[in-house]
């Protein structure tokens, strides 16, 4: 559709970010506003309307809002979620506690498991016994199951109901019937059945994806109709569509009924928005780099996609100890996260080592230098006192920042305890929190058996060109990528991505023993189910695409790899393909073929998506110096020169062809472009900054 007025909304921890893409104009606006954590929507409702004010569009004319947000990360990692109860088959009320039965950490003596959403006391069982095959070996208790819902509701006052019974991703008809009952009998409490939100085996990831559902349900589906009601009550006329975790954008009715596959909603639009990049610059391998005011979130883009996955830990006790966190089985864009922005605080640990971070000052009370009472040096402050930040020009002068208490601040904590000077402590405090992202990208290359010397970087979010050079120098890159408008680029993420859903239902056969007729059923179940979501996101039924895949493993294996499925009917001529397919997808992996053990697919998925919305890249930069590229000159920190005189660069000014030599520092409104002495950048014809590292 032609001339439409699209607004992308990312909330992050320390700032919400902005992009209105006017279609008729074939022009780009953006905006930023601080974070308002006890009410998100209030900084979006504030930030939109001054958008609208300085793009010249009237709010009617708003086709769409895609919003993506970090609330059900932040309620599951700050178990602020509601009250709720669970409701499982006779003789299963501890899964969620006996786990998988495996230690993420064998040595540790006091280990902390990871803490249930719903304690013991808010957990009922019932009578009902499915087989593996969906057969009913023992009808379902309806007079036990509404006592024990009964006791839920009313006595114990829980707020939602999970209910997960054994092997109903095979035959949900137990649970199906327990949510009418419980619709019956409670009217509008939220329900979230396992067989609905992840259809897989293995009844502890899917007994545990279901909890976290029913945590998240009650917060999400009230904030996302306050914010529909104020955007109707604005005069906003466009839909509003929310961006799922696996990269694709979703309805607001089926994001409330299974928010748990927003957990990282405001992350995947970044690794979309690098996505898009790398099809429109032709560097088909990309290390997605955003590093915000709260954390740096790193993702490997190959053939102009980023790797996915269909499991997630949230919530992890230890950051990078698998098993720590709860199991969900949703789909995601994999990528990693730590806590490493703009806002990530600087301490002295027991040991006497400078440590920054996954702490932050996030946008309440933010970084010393935001002057709204701070105390503790974060990151902005030690970037701000090495000259790399302008404080006149931060959001383009809108917010000015204080050198004042910066200087002391960083004294008072850091200096004087390490027994350094406030210049090497600053320093400290940059190269620390480098090296930190940098020893993530490294694990999560290895991890995956990638050679970072396939990979160029794309840098953006408010910090990330500012430590993007030296940070893809310690990983050894050789090329940069800093997108125009770098310091929203994850909230036009949202408006690159098509609207997309993936889908999966269990059905476990050995692949020579395949029921084809049931397996056709169920891809034209799933199939007919996407396009049914899709068109309701705005999709064309005649543009949609689907992928299918199963998870597939040698009998006896205790995980599978994801092998590719052909498209159209079925029979038992495929079974040489699918054998094929996994050997070789297994060889790749592993680089070793097993040919005598026998196969099993263990899930079918259907991936389906419409077509990417195709963006023209004219930035309206609401700041815009005319004329003089060079703005002037500042003393900045390098470490190959010390503090010295450095050229100072208006970003707004630039045209395709400018070529500009390190040391340099390039300014727009929402980011800072840090390029240290030996880089070179070339303006390309999108505008995007390409950076030899070694020039």
């Amino acid at each position: 559709m032609a001339g439409r007025v699209r607004i992308g909304v990312d909330v992050g921890g320390t700032f919400t970010d902005f992009v209105l893409v006017d279609e008729t104009r074939d022009l780009i606006f953006t905006g930023k506003q601080l974070t308002t954590p006890d009410d998100p929507s209030a900084a979006i409702m504030e930030g939109v309307a001054r958008l609208l004010l300085e793009s010249k569009v009237d709010v009617g004319d708003v086709h769409n809002l895609v919003h993506g947000t970090t609330l059900v990360t932040n309620t599951i990692i700050e178990r602020t979620g509601a009250k709720i109860g669970l409701v499982t088959t006779e003789g299963h009320r501890d899964a969620l506690e006996m786990g998988k039965e495996i230690r993420y950490d064998l040595y540790d003596l006091f280990l902390e498991a990871p803490p249930t959403l719903v304690p013991r006391h808010l957990r009922r069982t019932v009578a009902e016994r499915l087989s593996p095959d969906g057969e009913v070996l023992l009808p379902f208790d309806e007079v036990a199951f509404r006592g024990a819902v009964r006791g839920l509701v009313e006595e114990e006052k829980v707020e939602a109901v999970a209910v997960s019974f054994m092997h109903s991703y095979r035959n949900p008809a137990h649970e199906k019937r327990a949510q009418e009952i419980l619709a019956e009998m409670f009217g509008t409490i939220p329900v979230t059945i396992s067989s609905d939100v992840a259809p897989e085996i293995r009844e502890f990831e899917r007994t545990s994806t279901a909890c976290a559902n029913a945590y998240v349900q009650p917060l999400m589906q009230s904030y996302l109709e306050r914010l529909a009601v104020q955007l109707r009550t604005a005069g906003h006329g466009g839909t509003l569509y929310i961006m799922l975790s696996g990269g694709g954008i979703t309805t607001v009715r089926d994001a409330q009924a299974y928010p748990i596959r927003l957990i990282e909603s405001g992350p995947a639009a970044g690794a979309m928005a690098a996505s898009y990049y790398s099809m429109i610059s032709e560097a088909e391998n990309l290390i997605s780099y955003d590093m915000g005011g709260t954390t740096a979130k790193m993702c490997l883009i190959d053939g102009g996609q980023p790797d996915r996955k269909h499991d997630f830990e949230a919530g992890r006790i230890r950051r990078f100890a698998k098993g720590s966190g709860l199991p969900l089985k949703v789909s995601v864009v994999d990528m990693i996260e730590i806590g490493a922005g703009g806002g990530s605080l600087a301490y002295v640990d027991q040991m006497g080592l400078l440590k920054v971070g996954p702490q932050s000052a996030g946008s309440q009370p933010g970084p010393v230098c935001y002057g709204q009472g701070g105390v503790e040096p974060a990151v902005t402050d030690a970037d701000l006192f090495l000259g790399y930040l302008n404080p006149d020009y931060f959001l383009g002068g809108e917010m000015s920042l204080d050198l004042g208490d910066v200087e002391k601040a960083i004294d008072e904590k850091l200096a004087k305890p390490l027994g350094l000077s406030v210049l090497d402590a600053a320093v400290g405090i940059h190269s620390v929190v480098n090296e930190n992202m940098a020893a993530a990208t490294r694990m999560h290359l290895a991890e995956k058996g990638r050679d970072p010397r396939r990979y160029d970087m794309i840098a953006f979010g408010g910090a990330g060109p500012v430590h993007a050079c030296n940070v893809a120098r310690l990983l050894k890159l050789k090329r940069l990528i800093v997108p125009l408008g770098a310091g929203v680029t994850s909230a036009l993420g949202f408006l690159v991505a098509p609207p997309a859903v993936d889908y999966v239902r269990s059905y476990v056969s050995r692949i020579e023993q395949i029921d084809w007729d049931y397996l056709n059923a169920l891809f034209a179940n799933m199939e007919a189910d996407a396009e049914k979501m899709l068109v309701e996101a705005g999709a064309n039924p005649d543009e949609i695409s689907y992928q299918r895949t199963s998870d597939m493993r040698h009998v006896g294996q205790g995980f599978e790899v994801s092998v590719p499925v052909q498209s159209g009917t079925l029979n038992e001529s495929q079974t040489h393909s699918l054998r094929t397919n996994f050997l070789n997808t297994y060889e790749m992996l592993f680089e070793r073929a097993v040919t005598d053990v026998p196969i099993e697919a263990m899930s079918w998925r259907v991936a389906a998506f419409a077509p990417v919305p195709n963006i023209a890249l004219n930035f309206k930069a609401q700041s815009r110096v005319e004329g003089e590229k060079l703005k002037g000159r500042r003393e900045v920190y390098f470490f190959e020169t010390g503090f010295a005189p450095c050229d100072v660069y208006n970003r707004y000014a630039l045209v395709e062809g400018d070529i500009i030599a390190g040391p340099a520092i390039i300014e727009e409104r929402e980011s800072t472009t840090v390029m240290p002495p030996g880089t070179q950048a070339a303006v390309d014809s999108s505008l995007n900054l390409i950076i030899e590292l070694n020039a």
